[in-house]
């Protein structure tokens, strides 16, 4: 019997422009849609201009105990595969068999009713997923204890924070044992302590044998978590290999090169009506603008925003990060005290940090910018929207270079001060092998240190 359990073939969905869901109509929707005709006239769009393909001609297979990642730019079609495999969407053509139960987390709170308590939609959502009420109660104090929830589980959902209702979500459909478990970005809206958790679920999940689809911006999550990765531009499945060279290829593709990256306008912008990012750009020490860099000078990150609305849970950062996807590490503009935040205002600000000197090694790097609500929201969240070159020049010592040409080992190379204290200087029972700590001890009384 094949092992596969999820097989797609020249799968296809095609979306109207701005087309709104059916309804009935009323007497006024038929005299505006009639003035509406009138008044278009010949300006009417050619056929096949208000529509557009979110997935064309894509075709995989995935085996039983499969991790996979599922990797794009926005608009790429990701989350509109994982509608379609989880039958929320109907696929325009091409066709999809599953065999076994899908559990999925989509959305924050997909399935829930707002009405119902946290302890009834776990029997909702249970159902939902196809599960018996046996198997629901076996599960359910498991389901509570990892989403953390007890003090709230007999309140109505419609209360729960956005955290809470992902973290009863995914906590319902992972613990229901589906043979598949889709899992979409939602759990960016947990925090860090609870990704975590979920990614461990998620990893034991597939050692017992379930299959697992994961739909993430995180490249480190799903670096660490998939084997396989499935790589979606513009609809298109371009990629399918293993997880590393995907996340590469994906990392390097379309990566602005030349120091900075603007959004002249502000439709298009990255953002929300709280903040738009409008510029990200690198300085060097002299002032200007580049993606070239050597490591004794330091590299000046610039984020050119537009507020709309200050919010004291707005926090805006970035990731600085390797190709492969590992965070070298992530800074925001109010990790320190609350003396030394940037006094931000309505309107454009610009916002400066650098990265010291003296701290990165040879190689290339990308900043990927973080700007969020805390705990509640990603704003921007975007991976790689810069890459730059980093030359080793900071090492003055004659064994700072590597035989061969070869960098350093490490992603960051500083130099570190070192302290010394010689033995003469040091307690004896702290430095045991010192001659003078030898003799000591042989003249113990009774020649009790020499035969020990």
């Amino acid at each position: 019997m094949s092992d596969v359990v999820i097989r797609v073939e020249n799968l296809g969905k095609r979306y109207r422009i701005g087309a709104q869901q059916m309804r009935y109509s009323t007497l006024r929707d038929l005299i505006v849609g009639k003035i509406r005709n009138i008044s278009l006239g010949n300006r009417r769009k050619p056929v096949g201009e208000d529509t557009i393909w979110a997935l064309r001609d894509v075709s995989f297979e995935v085996s039983r105990g499969e991790v996979v990642g599922i990797i794009g730019r926005n608009g790429a079609g990701k989350s509109t595969l994982l509608k379609i495999l989880s039958h929320i969407t109907e696929p325009t053509k091409g066709r999809v068999c599953l065999r076994g139960g899908v559990g999925s987390l989509l959305e924050v709170g997909t399935g829930f009713h707002l009405e119902l308590t946290g302890r009834e939609n776990i029997y909702l959502n249970g159902a939902i997923l196809g599960m018996k009420k046996a198997e629901i109660e076996r599960k359910f104090d498991e389901i509570v204890a990892f989403a953390e929830i007890e003090k709230f589980l007999d309140t109505p959902v419609k209360r729960y924070s956005s955290g809470m209702y992902v973290r009863l979500a995914f906590s319902v459909a992972a613990h229901l044992e589906p043979e598949i478990l889709l899992v979409d970005e939602v759990l960016a809206v947990g925090d860090a302590a609870f990704q975590k958790k979920s990614l461990g679920k998620m990893g034991d999940a597939a050692r017992e044998g379930h299959t697992v689809l994961f739909v993430s911006h995180n490249m480190q999550a799903v670096s660490a978590l998939c084997a396989r990765g499935l790589l979606l531009s513009q609809g298109n499945l371009v990629m399918d290999a293993d997880m590393l060279p995907v996340v590469r290829n994906y990392l390097a593709s379309g990566m602005p090169s030349g120091g900075s990256v603007e959004w002249l306008e502000a439709e298009g912008c990255p953002g929300d009506e709280t903040v738009q990012l409008r510029a990200i750009r690198l300085v060097n020490g002299s002032g200007k603008v580049t993606a070239s860099f050597q490591s004794s000078e330091p590299i000046t990150v610039q984020l050119d925003l537009t507020i709309t609305r200050l919010d004291r849970a707005l926090v805006i950062g970035f990731d600085l990060g390797t190709p492969e996807g590992v965070t070298v590490m992530r800074c925001y503009h109010n990790d320190g005290g609350e003396e030394s935040w940037p006094k931000l205002g309505a309107g454009y600000n610009r916002l400066e940090c650098k990265i010291p000197s003296g701290l990165l090694n040879a190689g290339t790097f990308t900043i990927s910018p973080r700007i969020s609500l805390h705990c509640v929201k990603w704003i921007v969240s975007m991976d790689a929207a810069i890459t730059f070159n980093v030359e080793l020049t900071h090492g003055r010592s004659p064994f700072w270079n590597v035989l061969d040409g070869k960098t350093r080992p490490g992603v960051i190379s500083p130099i570190i001060p070192w302290r010394w204290t010689t033995a003469k200087d040091l307690p004896a029972y702290t430095h045991t092998d010192s001659p003078d700590v030898a003799r000591k001890s042989s003249s113990a009384p009774n020649g009790t240190g020499a035969r020990r």
